[in-house]
């Protein structure tokens, strides 16, 4: 019992996986922010796009 009790305080593998889990989550959101970003910018383009071509006579 007493090993056991010893090995399990010596072990550092639990909080390995905690750092881990808490950079695959800040990987994760800052991927989130990203993609919201230029997905946000690619429509203000298209946007752009559409209405410049709609006022050249294109489109109609």
């Amino acid at each position: 019992m007493w090993t056991f009790a010893a090995r399990f305080l010596a072990d550092d593998g639990g909080p390995t996986a905690v750092e881990y889990a808490v950079m695959l989550a800040l990987i994760i959101m800052a991927a989130f922010v990203s993609i919201v970003s230029v997905g946000s910018e690619a429509s203000e383009m298209w946007n752009y796009i559409d209405t410049s071509a709609f006022g050249a006579g294109l489109g109609q």
